[in-house]
């Protein structure tokens, strides 16, 4: 049975540790297809900032 992530925001330990997660995987062809040299990314709290950030350095790492 999957768990939530409450707390987590470890890209690498949500998929290994088999944790419930909206695959925003998509959003990687977004940011590079913008060719923008700085991102600001603007969500409210507890929205997902910085395991998107997580998802994206494993992803160019």
């Amino acid at each position: 049975m999957k768990k939530l992530p409450i707390g987590l925001s470890d890209f690498k330990e949500l998929i290994e540790e088999n944790y419930y997660y909206f695959d925003k995987t998509k959003y990687i062809d977004e940011i590079i297809k913008d060719g923008a040299k700085v991102k600001l990314f603007t969500r409210p709290r507890r929205f997902g900032k910085t395991l998107n950030m997580s998802m994206l350095k494993y992803f160019f790492d």
